[in-house]
């Protein structure tokens, strides 16, 4: 909450992305949780995960961080207090929105290649454990974040708006800090992301008899075709996180071991670059609904039949107040 400057863009889109991240989360969420779209309880879980931490970030981030400085800046939003807390939520948001990913990514990987680990990690109770473990993380990771920022100005007393202190770019622990937490999220999540993905795919390039099983569906083989399902579904979500997150690394990497650290924070002239990155990170928050309905059939015939049930039910409510006219 602390940028003074903002492109045109981003006026339209952050309402834009909230718009449509809103309805699609709650929509996959709650299409996902039925356990009727074919995959086995550990793989909804983390789907399930997935789809509520997206949806927190679209909420924390887009709408009370980014929208709010757009468009409500005379609100208790732009309170001091206020707006720490919501960027801690933003923080703590999307860090757990991209380790879900690799958490998610780990999973499979032991699904596929590690056959003597698969029984007992590849489970949902695992997988609940896995995902509180990293809340909880995440949670404690981001608690310095609060005290990093300060307020713009006092207006009757009270302290308005959020930027970052200057002891943030020179003391050690804070500078410390503005390394690691980056690094952590996203440069490690998202090597870990490759080399997991990669190692996968090596397998089943590899393993003849898994190939010819994902290629023989005339058999009917549940357990073959829901592998087939999870690996589609993996690569793709691990695809759009790639390609959506790559700006933002690039950006990361080259600002941070090429630019000279005295520059650092103070003035960036890779800004565009660097707001670029952030659309498309963001952007990322949307389209895991948009994968699952184009790669599953299953759950695009839940979809449609969750898309449905309002209209079926305003029509039975129809037909009952006229049941009662009559």
């Amino acid at each position: 909450m602390g940028r003074l400057q903002h492109s045109p863009v981003e006026y339209y889109y952050y309402p834009i992305l909230a718009t449509i991240g809103v309805p699609v989360n709650l929509l996959a969420i709650v299409v996902l949780s039925r356990g009727k779209c074919g995959f086995s309880k550990c793989i909804t879980r983390y789907l399930v995960a997935m789809a509520t931490a997206d949806l927190t970030v679209i909420v924390c981030e887009v709408i009370l961080n980014r929208i709010a400085v757009l468009y409500w800046r005379n609100t208790i939003l732009y309170y001091t207090p206020v707006c720490r807390c919501i960027l801690f939520l933003s923080a703590v948001a999307v860090d757990c929105s991209v380790w879900f990913t690799v958490a998610f990514t780990f999973d499979r990987f032991v699904a596929i290649s590690k056959e003597n680990l698969r029984s007992r990690y590849c489970t949902d109770r695992t997988a609940t454990v896995v995902m509180v473990t990293l809340c909880t993380f995440f949670c404690l990771q981001n608690v310095p974040w609060p005290f990093a920022y300060n307020s713009f100005y006092r207006q009757n007393g009270l302290l308005l708006g959020c930027r970052i202190g200057s002891d943030f770019y020179f003391l050690p622990a804070w500078v410390a800090f503005s390394w690691m937490e980056p690094l952590l999220t996203p440069v490690i999540s998202f090597c870990l992301i490759l080399f997991f993905n990669a190692h996968t795919a090596r397998r089943i390039l590899m393993a003849n008899l898994v190939r010819r099983r994902l290629r023989d569906l005339s058999r009917g083989d549940p357990e073959t075709e829901s592998r087939k399902r999870s690996i589609i579904l993996l690569f793709a979500i691990s695809s759009s996180f790639i390609l959506l997150w790559v700006t933002t690394i690039s950006h990361f990497v080259y600002y941070r071991c090429f630019v000279g650290i005295w520059g650092r924070g103070l003035t960036n002239p890779y800004a565009k670059f660097e707001n670029i990155g952030v659309l498309l990170q963001l952007l990322n928050t949307c389209t895991n609904t948009l994968i699952y309905t184009v790669t599953q059939g299953k759950f695009r015939a839940q979809l449609l039949h969750a898309l449905q049930w309002p209209v079926a039910l305003t029509g039975k409510f129809v037909r009952h107040i006229k049941s009662i006219l009559k």
